[in-house]
């Protein structure tokens, strides 16, 4: 007995010791296979610069893991592993797998967020590097730096000296900066910063699927027109572009600690340390004035800021609209002079100092002369415009236009020359037109002095003017003009003052949702009723052309599943919409909400789905005009009192005329997640569009999860490829919200996902009508076809799958990789 006892205890010793050897001590660097690291542990790289290990955002209890600066007082983070995984509690730990893969454990032994490996290592080892890259190597052996995985791969919102943002063409990797949604929430939000691939090679800033800001391409040592990523002391950018490989990375100098980080609000911003007062230095932010607001001038318009914004057409066109153009909307660009591509154009100019266009259809040919590019420009009519574009730095290369110019401005001392085609009479020799200028210089220079004395006065008095509310009787008689080509429609036009008293003064207690076009409040009118005021915000992702269509376009739209609009307000710049206001807010707070989902049962959920699905037909074939919302998603479907759903937000429709059955666009606008495949990468849209965007809907309804926002530890699949997984397996019923308990007619419901499944078709020609959808809801003998694959599948969140947790993905986040499926 006593040596029993004496055996037990020493294997509990042993169990003990090999138990401490397997942990990782505080602030080691390295992280052996089976090893973990817990909560209260970190790894600290050899230098000491950087440190790994769990952490809580600003107010957040949330656990994440995440890589900060070990040294800076202010805890600065520029990694974060489980962005949309958070834990909850701090009994989460991560460990290293025997065959290579990081595991982030929670409390209940579930893996939330896992990393991959290239291939099967013979002994792993994980290593907090110098550089503050977080990898995975195999120990034996090979020692290069070829690693099985690395956290440089997969950035967040912070990009350090010797990470890459961009491709990997081989295995289609994109590193890419996306913003955090919150100082208290690390995961995506709606900006993300990237390298545009497609041989232009360029950095974009994208507000979901809108561009917002791009660099100008890439020429030789520098970014065409981008002084502020050139023109420095502080670190040394560098692009690399080959068969392989297409990215930006930057060197710093004299050891000076830098990162560039993209922030909640979308501004990428340059920050480095300052040891004698210990703080962070901005440096400067890549978007510098307003001119890099992208397309700001529209079509062949250039931007140019001396005192204020000036947008100029290039030479050989014009505005497209004079009279926009003078009221300074620019929006809708400039148009050449002369039509007759091939017959009159003839020739180029030469234009200088310009931060080189944008285009939607573009050729580059990196080892062309530019005589020899002018002479392909020349021998095809289609093409706009060529400049020299020495991407490698060997002298030669070309690119070549051949949709519209947009995005072009002056940048003077960093610009290039760009050569635009133009017609005949524009090929004024540079001899005479320096002898015309100088002529008029001095016929007219006391003239043009006491002119602009005399227009400064004229728009000062002007300015005053519209400060004080001039313009708002012409403002007002635009809309009103509308109004009266359709005698049956009853608008109400409200004063600002109006609107001020019903809504507390657009006070913060009142505001109830943000959206693309501005911020949103509840307000009520003297009479009583409630009303939602949706106001134009200065940084809307939508403008006047959205504004003048929604207002046009709602107010002709009449049925009960459809946002009312009551009326507008247009008072010097401010435009605002009023619509019935809705008291159970948008479909999107209410199944993605675990407290207030609860209250949807199965038949509210139906009611929901029909009542979507006859408010897309009335738009489809039952309104006076055909219209393709082209923004479906739940947050555009509003609940009234009584939980009936109506369609929102037309700012992005669009109508079809006679038996147009579809367009194509090269501003593709909306939101991924919902877009179907054939609009968010062709541009091409249609009814079906509208049909895709509704079996997402459906599905989410009754999943009670998001699609872009959908994890399963088991597979990559987003949630529409999840449904397609169920059905396949004879599973269908696991993808209903468990907040149901079961509580459903079963064949109810898998007529349900059947239908979602049919709407989700890859071809739009497989997808079901919404005339189809709704005799098959109604009906419990109609025969349905079997669903094929759906449209894509999204990889998210985990680096191996890319995968993102439940309802914490931003709808319109636009940075995702799509992967279609071929066809049946």
């Amino acid at each position: 007995m006593e040596i029993l006892r004496d055996s037990i205890l020493f294997l509990g010793i042993c169990c003990s010791l090999i138990s401490s050897f397997l942990e990782v001590s505080n602030a080691g660097y390295t992280l052996a296979a089976t090893q973990s690291l817990k909560d209260n542990q970190t790894l600290v790289s050899s230098d000491q610069k950087f440190e790994l290990g769990f952490f809580s955002p600003g107010s957040s209890s949330d656990r994440y893991l995440g890589i900060w600066y070990k040294n800076i007082p202010d805890k600065t983070v520029v990694w974060v592993a489980n962005r949309d995984c958070p834990l909850h509690n701090s009994e989460g730990f991560l460990t290293l797998s025997g065959n290579g893969k990081l595991l982030l454990i929670n409390e209940t032994r579930s893996v939330v967020w896992s990393s991959n490996t290239s291939r099967a290592p013979r002994s792993p080892g994980a290593q907090l590097l110098d550089s503050g890259n977080f990898i995975v190597k195999d120990v034996v052996g090979d020692n290069s730096e070829n690693y099985l995985w690395q956290s440089f791969d997969y950035p967040s919102n912070t990009l350090l000296p010797g990470m890459k943002l961009g491709w990997n063409l081989k295995t289609g990797l994109n590193r890419h900066l996306s913003s955090w949604r919150s100082s208290d929430d690390p995961s995506p939000g709606d900006y993300t910063y990237s390298v545009d691939p497609r041989g232009l090679p360029q950095l974009v800033l994208r507000k979901g699927s809108t561009k917002q800001f791009r660099s100008g391409p890439w020429y030789g040592e520098q970014f065409s027109g981008d002084r502020v990523l050139t023109a420095n002391t502080v670190f040394k950018p560098v692009f690399v572009s080959n068969a392989d490989e297409v990215y930006y990375t930057y060197e710093t100098m004299d050891n000076i600690i830098s990162r560039f980080v993209l922030d909640q609000s979308g501004l990428v911003q340059h920050f480095s340390w300052n040891d004698g007062h210990p703080s962070w230095n901005l440096l400067f932010t890549v978007q510098g004035d307003r001119c890099d607001h992208y397309g700001l001038c529209g079509s062949y318009g250039s931007c140019d800021i001396i005192d204020t914004v000036k947008c100029e057409c290039l030479r050989g066109f014009s505005p497209r609209s004079p009279q926009e153009w003078k009221m300074l909307d620019w929006s809708g660009g400039c148009v050449p002079d002369d039509s007759h591509i091939c017959k009159n154009r003839e020739g180029f100019i030469k234009l200088t100092g310009l931060k080189l266009p944008d285009a939607s259809q573009f050729s580059v040919n990196v080892s062309m002369s530019i005589k020899d590019c002018e002479a392909e420009c020349l021998k095809n009519c289609s093409c706009v415009a060529y400049a020299k574009l020495d991407i490698r730095g060997t002298g030669n290369g070309c690119v070549t236009w051949f949709g519209e110019l947009i995005d072009t401005r002056e940048v003077a001392n960093y610009g290039q020359d760009l050569y635009v085609r133009v017609a005949a009479s524009e090929l004024v020799s540079s001899a005479h037109r320096s002898k015309e200028k100088k002529q008029m210089v001095v016929a007219v220079a006391v003239p043009v002095a006491l002119a602009m004395i005399l227009l400064a006065s004229i728009g000062c008095f002007f300015i005053w003017k519209r400060i004080n509310g001039a313009s708002k009787p012409n403002d007002q008689v635009s809309i009103s003009g509308a109004r009266n080509e359709h005698n049956d429609l009853e608008l109400l036009f409200l004063e600002i003052s109006t609107i001020e008293a019903a809504t507390n003064n657009f006070s913060a207690t009142n505001k109830i949702g943000e959206g693309g076009f501005g911020p949103v409040y509840k307000g009520e009118l003297p009479s009583g009723q409630e009303i939602a005021v949706k106001m134009l915000g200065e940084n809307s992702g939508q403008g006047l052309q959205e504004f003048k269509s929604e207002v046009i376009l709602v107010s002709q739209l009449q049925h009960r599943n459809l946002v009312k609009l009551l009326g507008c307000c247009i008072q010097g710049e401010q435009r605002m919409l009023i619509y019935e206001y809705m008291q159970n807010r948008s479909l999107d707070s209410l199944i993605f909400d675990e407290a207030r989902s609860s209250s949807l049962n199965w038949q509210k959920r139906k009611d929901i789905i029909i009542g979507i699905a006859r408010g897309l037909l009335y738009l489809h074939r039952d309104s006076r005009l055909r219209v393709i919302h082209r923004d479906l998603k739940a947050s555009n479907i509003l609940l009234d009192s009584d939980m009936n759903a109506k369609i929102s937000d037309f700012g992005l429709a669009r109508i079809f005329g006679g038996e147009q059955t579809e367009a194509k666009t090269k501003r593709v606008v909306g939101t991924y997640g919902y877009m179907s495949p054939e609009y968010a990468i062709d541009g091409q849209y249609s009814l079906k569009s509208d049909v895709f965007s509704f079996g997402v809907i459906l599905l989410e309804i009754v999943s009670g999860k998001k699609n872009r926002g959908f994890f399963h530890p088991g597979h990559k699949l987003n949630l529409i490829g999840h449904a397609w997984k169920l059905w396949n397996e004879g599973k269908t019923l696991e993808l209903m919200d468990v907040m149901l308990e079961n509580q459903f007619p079963a064949s109810e419901a898998l007529r349900c996902i059947q239908v979602g499944l049919l709407c989700v078709q890859q071809r739009p020609e497989e997808r079901l009508t919404m005339s189809s959808v709704l005799l098959i809801l109604d009906s419990e003998t109609a025969l349905l076809p079997q669903p094929g694959p759906p449209g894509f599948y999204a990889e998210r969140c985990l680096p191996d799958t890319d995968s993102s947790s439940v309802g914490r993905i931003n709808s319109d986040s636009n940075e995702i990789s799509v992967k279609l499926l071929e066809g049946r």
